[in-house]
């Protein structure tokens, strides 16, 4: 598409606030619309944090995106003026060394990537926050830190306004891919050259044939925690923690930059309704989470919930990305499984440079999807973006 044309982003998320930031260096004139003000408080990505790391278990492909993500986030970083990263490391530790752990080191290790091995009286040893209690493998890495998920997605769109985007606060009724067309719940329509859908939980019931049921809503939760005064100098230069067991995973974020402890359960629920469904988490939701980390966490009991409320998700079957075309006129960006937001500006460039080039579509499926390496097109327009 030449670089005079339209575009329509329906979702003011961090995916589609990446994709309008990537169209919008290409030289697109972008319009977005939302249904919620921005930040949406109900919106997949609009949340403390968010995390960065190379694990990726047996996931190669999403592991080997991470440096060109940084890279693709230090633009973000020029361009919203701020730096809204914070380096923290990672502790992955688990009861055996197989599984997820076990992947991730051999998929590390096989890229030559550095990590520590270390034993349960090590973790103990290094980070006294934590137990040795049932843990039979373990590593830590340096690289890998916490993204300041709401502060991004906040400085990216007075970013974008800045540059000339248009937000346009209205709720989407339906859609007509084939014209690159959306009617809005008022019965007006807008349409462009190109529509991105980047509707998160919402997406798989707008575009039913294309997505549902590979991508569905999942409820999940998140509990957020004080830790006891003993523990705080301990949490303030804590790694990540990342227990991912399939029968109880979950995962632990440093309070840092002033946001609070928060712990979320790995497991995908798979249900729940983003539209109509509370945000309150129940008494039983939270306290299953808290069981996973009990075993982990040292004088759990000393530990302060300041709040539990569920987010929803779009999950894709095998937790790998869509982003692809369903009409010569329409993109979409789906199933980002709680994993998604570390990529967010590196697939909106490439959404943007295969819809400046569209000989570069076929690509880029299969990339975003974390089965191939970028093709030497794709590659080169994602390294010569324009400012």
């Amino acid at each position: 598409m030449a670089s005079s044309s339209t575009a329509l982003v329906l979702g003011a998320g961090i995916m589609g606030l990446s994709a309008a930031w990537g169209l919008s260096r290409r030289g697109f004139a972008v319009r977005v619309v939302e249904q919620d003000p921005v930040p949406n408080p109900r919106g997949a990505s609009v949340d403390h944090h968010r995390l960065i790391r190379h694990a990726y278990g047996a996931q190669a492909g999403y592991m080997r995106m991470v440096d060109p993500a940084y890279a693709a986030w230090d633009q973000v970083w020029r361009d919203i003026g701020e730096v809204l990263h914070l380096g923290t490391g990672v502790l992955a530790v688990s009861g055996s060394a197989d599984g997820w752990l076990g992947d991730s080191r051999a998929t590390l290790a096989a890229d030559r990537l550095p990590f520590a091995d270390l034993t349960a009286a090590e973790v103990a040893r290094r980070f006294p926050i934590f137990t040795e209690s049932g843990i039979g493998a373990a590593f830590h890495m340096d690289a890998g830190g916490v993204l300041l998920a709401e502060r991004i997605v906040a400085g990216l769109a007075r970013h974008l306004a800045a540059r000339g985007v248009v937000f346009e606060r209205a709720r989407a009724a339906g859609l007509d891919p084939a014209r690159g067309a959306l009617r809005l719940a008022d019965g007006a329509e807008r349409s462009a050259d190109l529509l991105v859908v980047a509707a998160g939980p919402w997406a798989p019931r707008l575009l039913p044939q294309a997505l549902a049921p590979r991508v569905v809503p999942s409820r999940q939760i998140l509990v957020l925690l004080e830790p006891p005064a003993q523990h705080r100098e301990g949490w303030a230069r804590a790694p990540m923690l990342l227990d991912l067991a399939e029968d109880g995973g979950f995962y632990a974020v440093p309070p840092v930059a002033g946001t609070p402890l928060k712990i979320g359960d790995h497991r995908f629920s798979r249900i729940g309704d983003a539209e109509t469904d509370a945000r309150e988490a129940t008494t039983a939701e939270a306290e299953e989470i808290l069981a996973f980390a009990r075993p982990r966490l040292r004088d759990m009991a000393g530990y302060r919930v300041i709040g539990a409320r569920a987010c929803y998700y779009d999950v894709e079957d095998g937790e790998r990305f869509v982003v692809e075309p369903i009409a010569p006129r329409c993109l979409v960006m789906s199933g980002f499984s709680g994993h998604g937001f570390k990529f967010a500006p590196l697939l909106g460039l490439g959404l943007a440079a295969a819809a400046a080039d569209q000989a570069l579509l076929p690509a880029l499926a299969p990339w975003a999807a974390g089965v191939a390496a970028p093709a030497p097109g794709l590659l080169a327009a994602l390294e010569g973006v324009p400012a």
